[in-house]
């Protein structure tokens, strides 16, 4: 499973929409978090430390 959809199943898994996940972030906006889960976006490494934060979750649970 690739970065993207482990941070899909992460953010489903607390019920959170990518807009809400947007907000959350205010770096990244839903097209870009939605392009992110599909695999046609690159997620850079301060982004994937943010988007852990917002959902509460240690980085290692998305990238391993």
């Amino acid at each position: 499973m690739d970065v993207g959809s482990r941070i899909k199943e992460m953010r489903e898994k607390q019920q959170i929409s990518q807009i809400k996940l947007a907000k959350k972030l205010k770096i990244l906006n839903q097209s870009q978090i939605c392009k992110i889960e599909n695999g046609k976006r690159g997620v850079k490494v301060e982004e994937l430390t943010d988007i852990a934060k917002a959902l509460g979750i240690p980085i290692t649970q998305i990238i391993e």
